[in-house]
Order: C-alpha cells, then structure tokens, then sequence
C-alpha cells in the first residue's frame, strides 16, 4: 500500500475520517503549501503537519461547551487554518457554516443568527466588530468568536460573547487527533446559497452527500493521484470545497493555496500546478489578456493565433470523433510551438487539466483554449447536490455540453423539460425552511434544478434555459433578478428595471425613469432634463448607482450593479414589452436594448 493510495467514501465514513485515513496512510507525503507572510517564502506542511494542526484546534474546542450538532462558522482566508478549524470541528461532531470574506456584515449577521452559531472564526477583530455592528438585534446563540491574527485581544464591549485571539486559545502542545464513529449521513455542514428571496438560504449537506459527490466527481476527472492543485477560490463556496478541498485529500494530490486573485498570475508560474479548478471569469481574464496581447503585436500575430486555434479545433474535433482528419492537422505541433506554448505560458506550463464551473463557460472562449491544447472541460452543479452533478470527459468533450452525470447521480427530465437529479449527494434539505425544501423536492424524492436541460442518446446534459429566475454570474454567484427588481422599483424615481447579467461578470441594469421624478433629479446635477444626451452624463449615471446601491441594501454584498442605462420610454403591452397580465417580457426588453446591453459591458 503506497502514499498515494485513494480513500474511497466508504473506507471514509465521514469528512473528518477522510482525513484520519489519509494522515495514517500519507503521513509525511505534502498535503499543502501556503505563502507565509511574515517569512516571505513558500512553506510546505505534511499530513502528519495538519494532523498536528487539527489536534491543537480540537483541543481548544472541546472546553468550548459545544455539543454534537453545535454550529460552528468559518470565516476565513483559503489556507491551512480553514482546512484545520474545519476538521477540528468535524472530528467533534460539530456543524460548520462557512462564511464569503467578501460578504456585508448584514448579510453575515443574518446567517450567524438563522443558523444559531455557537462559534464564530474571524481573521481578526475587525471583521467581528463589523459584523457586531451591522444589526442590533443580539446574536444570543454565540458564545466564542476567535481571532486568528493578533497576540492578544482587544477590549471587547460585548458582553454576550467572548472574543478570544487563536495565538493564546490554541494549545501550544501537540494533541492527538479526535477519534470518533459517527453516522455518514449526519448534517456535516449548512451552506447558504441565495435563492429567489433577498436572503439566503441554508442547504444542509451529509457527509456521505459530499464523500459521494467528491468521489464521483475524481472518477470523472481520471488519474489524479499526486498530481498538484492551485486552489484560488474561495473555500467558503461549495464548489471549491469539494473539488478543491475534500477531492485532493482523497486522491492524495498536494495543495497549493495563491496568495490571492491580484497575484494569481503570479502564482501560476511559481507553483506550476496540474490541475485547475476556476470559474468561466478566470477563463475570461485569460482570454482577455491574450487578446491583448496579440493586438499589441499586429496583425501578424492575430492571423497566426487564429490559424493555430483553427488547427488544434480540427485537431480536438478528430480526436474527439467528431471530426475528419484533415492535413492541416499535420502542422499542429509547429503552430503549438509557435503559439499556444509562449501564450499559455501563463498557467506555468505544467497543466494537464483544467475544469470549470460554478457557471456557464462561452462555447467560443472554451474553444479558443481547447484549440491551443489545454485539456478543458466544464461542469455543472449546484450547492443543494453538493455540488457536481455533470462534468465532461476528457474523451468525450463537447463545450456546448455540461458533461454527463457523475457516477452516483440519476438524471432525468421532468415536467417543463426541467433537470432533475436523485442521489447520493442531493442534499438533506434547508435548514428550518420546510416550504422551501418541499417546493424544490419532487414528491418522489428528486432534486428540481429549475434549469430546462435535453439529454442526449450518449448522456450529455445540455442546459437549454432556466426555469427559475436565477441570473448566474460568470464568477458562479446565483442572483436573484425579481427581487432586485422590485426593490429598486420602490424607489419613486425608477418605474421598471431590468438586471442583466447572466454569464457576465457583473451585474447591469436598464432602468425607466418616472418623467416627473427625472426633471428635478437632472436640474439638481446641472444639467438640462430636455436634452437627450443628459441620460448619458456619467454625473447622472453614478448618482442612480448610488440610488440603486441603497435600494439594494438587504441584499447579499455581491448582487451589487456597477453599470445602469437610463430610459425614458417606458415597456408597455403596446410596444410588444409587456404582457396583457403587465408583466415584462424579459427577452424581448433585452432584444430590444441590445445595443445598449452591448455598451453596458464594452
């Protein structure tokens, strides 16, 4: 029996078994390397190293009076510590609620309270004191928030809680690691995602419901033992944690964790990673700064990148099998070396896989890479099944496609052609939210998507729409449109609003404005409500984001618009832009704006 050996989710049981099982059999093999601050250098830990870790934070927790099913958040940056408190937490039957670093202190308020967490773990007292701050209502179910950074802690004037620094909670001493026998289908961790509400919602996730998702999800995948990650997102979303997280510590592949998304770059030539999990906006970043880059060189340059992607698509195309050989494909090695290996370069030169997810990846931008060679496949899923439910093979490929179902899962299409899927990692339901487990549970066990899907005779799931209005945001946050929509109209100056968004990667709005409401509000900014070219003033465009921004105050920090078209003629069943019910014909506004859309996001 090797290091290397994987971890079936049986030979697991639990998420905190999973690590027992891979200390004990890779005990001095590198589990993960992080970039130490204070020494300025790269540090490497063992498993034998985050065993160690993992001792010492179950050791500062068991006289935290948290009983089995207590919760516990996390609110941290992607590293050794998160992994560490995690499994602490884990080993002692506790539930972990992860927290985005990115969210409003509001919003991070509400989650604290709905799921009664008992500890909270910040990276220092600042982001607690916002969090204190954001609401009066008490958090009475918190007894311990902890610092990571900082030798000691602050004056706290909260008096239900105790605020204490890591440095002097932690045991300075070894301990051994918790064991237990536990239930693989015990609550393991609640993940708010946000629904078609303003607040989110609480999915509630087994062990065995990520155990089987991260197995599926690595015999898709291929051989992945030892090879190396670069983990960038943010661990707090469930698609990192299992793909990024729980899926390495199964096949005994090392972690690197980036210094952060500014220095990813960077970082992608240090580490020279394998294997890549990113959302489609990385993908795009990459293709934005290629095009960039050969624009700055000519058209020289842009003729023959062209001609290598056309090359190395006929090439994937034949090997796929969905393709003629063709001669061309002859000159593939000499255009790789002159093009595809100085651009890709980027990614440090050692890739082998590449996946996406979390949203959906243009079929042209997927093309580009795939025709310089990268081994690209994009996924699909969703947080209430863990979160993989299809990924494509690397010798079944199609862009268009989101793969088919990993190994554990059933698909079918139900009734408005919508996906549904049962199995062994669709999750336990929303925590205390019946209504909303029941509205998204068939009554024969199966978990509704609400996106509209075909599957064709070989299994590939092709997502065709989206029954539920759920804009999904190229960075893979899920934006709940309607309900931005009508808080922005309770604003008297706007009369109708469109967010727009899907796939991009930020959200943009088409706006009326309510006639009487403009005149004052433009005299107010200098300028003439009469001339047309006053709805383009950039004065009058940062002054309703600023309107809309407040509107949009209960909203989670990233449903957040950053470009706005006004309008002054309103959508109406006359001009074809309502329904006789008035109810907007999205499509068609959109259709119909088209050109200003397109400026929104030039």
């Amino acid at each position: 029996m090797t290091e290397k050996t994987y971890i079936t989710e049986s030979q697991a049981i639990t998420l905190d078994g999973l690590l027992r099982e891979r200390v004990r059999l890779s005990p001095q093999l590198e589990a993960y390397t992080y970039f130490d601050r204070d020494a300025n250098t790269w540090q490497a830990l063992t498993w034998q190293d985050m065993a160690v870790r993992v001792g010492r934070w179950q050791a500062a927790m068991l006289p935290a009076r948290l009983r089995a099913g207590d919760r516990v958040a996390i609110l941290l940056r992607n590293g050794p510590d998160w992994v560490a408190a995690e499994q602490a937490a884990l080993g002692l039957g506790l539930v972990v609620v992860p927290l985005y670093l990115e969210d409003r202190a509001d919003n991070l308020h509400y989650v604290l309270q709905d799921a009664g967490v008992r500890l909270l773990i910040v990276p220092d007292a600042s982001y607690w004191e916002k969090i204190h701050a954001a609401s009066l209502k008490p958090l009475l179910d918190l007894q311990l928030v902890v610092l990571l950074e900082g030798e000691s802690a602050p004056r706290s004037p909260w008096e239900h809680t105790i605020v204490r620094t890591a440095h002097e909670w932690l045991p300075a001493k070894p301990v051994t690691l918790n064991a237990r026998s536990a239930d693989p289908n015990s609550l393991a961790t609640i993940v708010y995602t946000s629904g078609t509400t303003g607040k989110p919602k609480g999915v509630m996730l087994s062990h065995l419901n990520i155990l089987a998702c991260a197995a599926g999800s690595g015999k898709v995948m291929g051989a992945l033992t030892g090879m190396r990650m670069l983990s960038f997102l943010p661990i707090s979303h469930m698609f990192e944690r299992t793909a990024g997280y729980y899926l390495p510590m199964m096949f005994a592949m090392p972690v690197t964790y980036a210094r952060s998304i500014q220095t990813l770059a960077d970082d992608l030539r240090d580490v020279q990673p394998q294997v890549l999990v990113a959302v489609p906006r990385i993908f795009e970043r990459f293709h934005e700064k290629i095009l960039d880059s050969l624009n700055k060189r000519g058209v020289i340059a842009r003729t023959l990148f062209n001609f290598a992607v056309h090359i190395g698509w006929r090439r994937f195309l034949f090997q796929q099998g969905r393709g003629r050989w063709h001669p061309l494909i002859l000159l593939y090695p000499l255009v790789t070396k002159r093009v595809a290996t100085p651009l890709l370069s980027c990614f440090g030169g050692q890739l082998e896989m590449c996946v996406s997810g979390g949203a959906s990846l243009s079929p042209a931008i997927a093309r580009i890479f795939l025709g310089l060679g990268v081994n690209l496949v994009q996924g699909y899923g969703l947080t209430e099944s863990s979160p993989v439910i299809s990924c494509n093979r690397t010798d079944r490929n199609d862009p268009a496609s989101v793969g088919m179902a990993i190994d554990s899962l059933d698909v079918r299409i139900g009734d408005n052609d919508e996906l549904q899927v049962h199995g062994p990692s669709v999750m336990l339901g929303y925590w205390n939210n019946h209504k909303a487990t029941h509205d998204t549970m068939t009554p024969d066990g199966w978990l509704r998507t609400g996106d509209k899907a075909r599957i064709d005779d070989f299994g590939m799931i092709y997502i065709t729409g989206r029954i539920k209005d759920i804009l999904v945001l190229s960075n893979g946050e899920k934006i709940p449109p309607v309900d931005m929509e009508e808080a922005i109209t309770l604003d008297p100056l706007f009369v109708q609003t469109i967010i727009i968004g899907e796939a991009r990667s930020f959200l943009a709005a088409l706006v009326v404005l309510n006639a009487e409401h403009w005149y004052p509000f433009a005299q107010t900014h200098g300028l003439d409500p009469q001339e047309p070219d006053s709805l383009h003033d950039p004065k009058i465009h940062k002054a309703l984001l600023d309107r809309i921004a407040k509107s949009l105050r209960g909203f989670p920090g990233y449903a957040k618009v950053r470009r706005v078209t006004p309008l002054l003629e309103p959508w109406t069943v006359e001009n074809g832009l309502l329904t006789p019910t008035l109810k907007t014909k999205r499509q068609l506004v959109v259709q119909h704006h088209a050109d200003k859309v397109d400026a929104m996001y030039a």
